[in-house]
């Protein structure tokens, strides 16, 4: 059987100033009129009227129940009275931050990885808020683990650079922080709308591999790096003994054949993509001897 759920409904209360300005004026008019009967009915009215008063900070709401039904929901500010019979349940309407705990999860790859957030949610739906779920704070901080260990796994930690099955790069963890963002906020939202709650934003606090193959990504990320580096500089040599036989063939300086190419691309490369200072060999002979 489906859960029913609740609906807020907005309730209305009087202005508590005009209840304590009776509840002064009223003792007076009664000893003034010196009958007892009206004494005692006057200084027994006294008492719902004083029962009745609550006060509301601002971005703070009451809920009204009355022998269990709801009633409504008042979000007036201020000094107010209500029935002196309702039951009156203050709820908080402020944003509230909610700080994950470190998390070990596996990601796209099954690689562990620690992960936590930081979530800004506030109450929406006050019925939902007090009716729908035992306690809307315990309710948020449980989904939100479980929607954080969701979309980590949906996400490497660190991809290459090949692109997606639509040309764009692959998201990941590490260095799509806005796309993981959006998601995070998407799925908590999704989670979080039955207890009446509102996720205003959602970032990652802590992300880092487990310590277990730490060291070993770490190196497999430094490898990587002095590949692509490496990439770079041999691409930047092959462009540069383009253009040096280009120069050389369009000024006519000197006529080189297919070997003698050969020996000054290697010889360029050599130079050009070598870790260490290039030493100079004085050639006495000639190529061929």
């Amino acid at each position: 059987m489906s859960q029913k759920i609740s609906k807020e409904i907005s309730a209305r209360s009087a202005s508590g100033y005009v209840a304590v300005v009776s509840a002064v004026i009223l003792p007076i008019l009664v000893v003034l009129t010196k009958n007892p009967l009206i004494l005692v009915l006057g200084f027994l009215a006294e008492f719902p009227i004083l029962l009745g008063l609550f006060m509301l900070q601002p971005n703070q709401a009451a809920v009204f129940t009355l022998f269990g039904n709801y009633i409504g929901t008042d979000r007036s500010n201020g000094l107010r009275w209500a029935n002196p019979f309702y039951r009156k349940l203050k709820v908080s309407l402020r944003a509230q931050n909610l700080m994950s705990e470190k998390l070990k999860v596996n990601d796209k790859g099954g690689n562990p990885v620690e992960i936590a957030a930081a979530i800004v949610w506030r109450v929406h739906d006050t019925a939902q808020a007090m009716f729908d779920v035992e306690d809307c704070r315990a309710f948020a901080r449980i989904q939100t683990e479980a929607a954080i260990r969701h979309v980590a796994s949906n996400y490497a930690y660190d991809g290459s650079a090949a692109a997606t099955a639509d040309g764009k790069p692959e998201v990941t963890l590490r260095g799509g922080m806005d796309e993981v963002a959006a998601s995070l906020v998407k799925e908590l939202q999704a989670r979080l709308e039955r207890a009446g709650l509102v996720v205003e934003d959602a970032r990652l606090t802590h992300l880092a591999y487990a310590a277990e193959i730490a060291a070993v990504m770490l190196r497999k990320q430094q490898a990587e790096a002095v590949l692509s580096a490496r990439q770079i500089i041999v691409m930047g040599a092959v462009n540069m003994v383009e253009l040096a036989l280009e120069q050389l063939s369009k000024r006519k300086i000197v006529e080189l054949d297919d070997e003698r190419k050969a020996a000054m691309v290697s010889n360029l490369l050599v130079v050009l993509c070598s870790d260490n200072e290039a030493q100079p060999v004085v050639n006495t002979g000639t190529l061929y001897n």
